[in-house]
């Protein structure tokens, strides 16, 4: 318990920046409108490009089997978010499309 105090007492900035980030970005996403919603999210994950190359680089750099282990459950989780992000988006924008069609015929 004392070395957890302690760690909270020494790292007490960035616990405190963390915990304000955390609150800003509620209330970013929260007042974001419905419509953009979804296109704002798929590029929050291509941002995990940066994460993919991060974990390409430490797999490159592992020295044992868990770094290896971890780089590679990092390089597969972030390609499966930003390929996700992608195709949720392109589902909205077809929806938009088949509703202009229809509007136009």
């Amino acid at each position: 318990m004392e070395a957890m105090l302690e760690f909270f007492f020494t790292n007490r900035d960035a616990i405190f920046i963390i915990v304000l980030s955390i609150f800003l970005g509620i209330e970013v996403i929260s007042n974001v409108p419905a419509v953009l919603h979804t296109p704002l999210m798929s590029g929050a994950n291509a941002i995990h490009g940066v994460v993919i190359i991060g974990a390409i680089i430490v797999m490159g750099h592992a020295s044992d089997t868990v770094a290896f282990i971890l780089g590679f459950l990092a390089v597969v989780l972030g390609t499966l978010n930003v390929v996700g992000g992608f195709v949720v988006t392109d589902r909205m924008l077809e929806m938009f499309n088949k509703k202009r069609k229809g509007n136009k015929n």
